[in-house]
Order: C-alpha cells, then structure tokens, then sequence
C-alpha cells in the first residue's frame, strides 16, 4: 500500500511539472518578425498602425505578443540577410514593408510555413505577391497604399487650375513605380491632364532627370517611391530649379516645408489594415482566402505648405483657404 501511495504522489508529481510547463507554454508570447526596409516616417508609421491593430485586438506587446523588428537602409542587397535572421528567430508571422521587401521574402520564406503580410505595396498583382485583387497567395497577403490617382489629380488641379502637363519621376526598376505610372495614365485623360514620365533609377541622376521636366510639365508628383522620397529634398530642390511645383504622396515633406503639398495615403491606417489581417491569420485563417486591402477615399487627405507654396511663387487658391489643410 505504501508503494502504490508512493507511486501514486511520484506520478501526481509529475503530471502537476507536466501541466505547469504546458501553462508556461501557453503563456509564450507570439513572436512576430518586421522586416521594414529603412527608417521613413510612412514606414514608421506603418509598424506603429500594425502594433495599434494588434493591441486594439487583445495583443499586448511583451505579453501576448513581441516584435523583433529589422531594417537594411534601404540596401536591396542586404534583404535576403535580415529575413534569414528574423526567420531563424521563429516567429509566428512576418511583416514585411514594402514591394522589394516582400518579393524577396516570398521567395526565401516558400515552404517554410512562416505567413507573410506586407503593407506598403502599391500593387501587389503587378508585383506578383498575390494572384489577383480578389484573394491573398500561398501563406501571403496584405495591406497597399495604392493611391485614388484620380483623387490626387482632381486635387492638384483646385490647387493649380492651369496646370495641364502632369510630370511623374519614377524607378522603372521598382514594380511600385511602374505600376503607379500606368495607373496614372489610365485616369489623366478625365482629370484633363497630359502624362510626361521621367525614369530615374539612381539617386545621383536626380538632378538631371527633375532637370529634364522644365518646360515641359506644369506639376510633377512624386509617388510613393523607395528611391526618391528618402531623397525628396533632392527632387525638391531640382523642381524648384526648374520651376516646377510638386505634389507629393507624402504629408511628412510639406510639413517640414520642403515640397508645396501632398495628398496622400495615411501610412498610420494601412499599417492598421495590415494588423487587422495578421489578426485574422493570428486566428487561423488562411492567407488565401483574404484578398489584400486597399486605402480607402477617406484615408487620404490633403495637406498645404504656406511656406513651401510661397518659396515655389505659388498662391494658395481661394478655394482651398478653409480647407482646413493648411501648415504654416
């Protein structure tokens, strides 16, 4: 009797570690891997909405869920590099910012068993992250900024009435790019502009390219490019040279005053998008069955540099003087 009471508290004992380490285990936090392609306030704010999400859903960060978070500085080549590192970290999911970004990941992450939702991309079809407009990919889906270009040309036209030749520089070497350009196209002729497109594919040819415009565009808008908003003082300052207003895909540079204005995506909310999906895949869904977000109407908002607009021999029309969008 004494040896079955022993063999009885021995196994009491072990069932009690037993279900002890499988608490612990539950308590885990998920991890979640960030792969972001360098420091720029859209970026950023894309991982902060991503983590507002996730919170707002129950996640806490530390407790339910931590982020191990990594950027290149924007160097393509060294993308493969961080997703091998966050992958041997074994996270649950991987969010990764932008097209180069993501495409990279896809194929690295194939098999692996890791879900990827990207944000950040403007066209994810074009860049062929998913199959279409309609459903995600094999263990990948997301967030865009793809922009309301007609949005964006009904507004530069209340802030520039007589301008008619729409100038865009962009990377011919950047899906985003490319993707934006023909949607441009597609709208200008009922917004009542003429395209001109410029390639830029080297930081160094900014100058000569923005240079290239004078004369012939009346505007140039410079799109959400991870060439050239990290340098968008650049472009600035040659379109100012040449003459040239801007409007940009971002608000960040009309608040420092650098470019006259902007109409653009919330980067805050497609970060919240994104996290809204990783929620769904967090709980089980499958990737393919949620087809990618796009930003929408209300997501967008115009914003005026009084400063910039006057550096650039512009007055701010009548028209847009209680828009309420106004920076000083």
């Amino acid at each position: 009797m004494k040896k079955f009471k022993t063999g009885l508290l021995s196994g009491l004992i072990v069932a009690g570690a037993f279900a002890a380490s499988l608490a612990t285990a539950a308590a885990d936090p998920i991890k979640i891997g960030i792969a972001n392609f360098g420091e720029h306030p859209q970026l950023n704010a894309a991982i902060a909405g991503f983590k507002q999400a996730l919170t707002d859903s129950g996640y806490a960060e530390g407790k339910d869920v931590v982020y191990s978070e990594s950027h290149t500085n924007f160097d393509a080549s060294l993308v493969p590099q961080m997703i091998a590192k966050l992958q041997a970290e074994n996270p649950k999911l991987m969010y990764t910012i932008t097209t180069p970004v993501s495409q990279i990941a896809k194929k690295a992450l194939a098999g692996s068993g890791i879900p990827i939702v990207f944000a950040a991309v403007t066209d994810p079809v074009a860049a062929k992250l998913v199959p279409s407009w309609e459903a995600g990919d094999e263990g990948m889906t997301g967030a865009t900024d793809l922009q309301d270009m007609a949005a964006v040309m009904a507004f530069t036209k209340k802030l520039l009435p007589n301008a008619k030749r729409f100038g865009v520089p962009f990377n011919p070497g950047e899906a985003n790019d490319v993707a934006l350009v023909a949607k441009i196209k597609e709208v200008a002729p009922a917004a009542g502009f003429e395209v001109v497109e410029v390639g830029v594919d080297n930081v160094n040819d900014i100058q000569q390219r923005i240079a290239s415009l004078a004369g012939k565009a009346d505007v140039i808008y410079t799109p959400a490019s991870n060439l050239l908003q990290p340098a968008i003082a650049a472009v600035s300052a040659a379109a100012r040279q040449a003459g040239i207003p801007i409007v940009n895909s971002d608000d960040g540079a009309v608040r420092k005053d650098i470019v006259p204005a902007s109409f653009a995506v919330n980067y805050t909310q497609v970060g919240i998008n994104a996290g809204k999906i990783a929620v769904e895949i967090l709980k089980g869904k499958d990737p393919k069955e949620i087809p990618p977000s796009r930003p929408a109407y209300e997501d967008h908002a115009p914003t005026i540099s009084k400063k910039a607009m006057a550096d650039f021999g512009i007055e701010i029309p009548a028209s847009l003087a209680d828009c309420g969008c106004i920076v000083d």
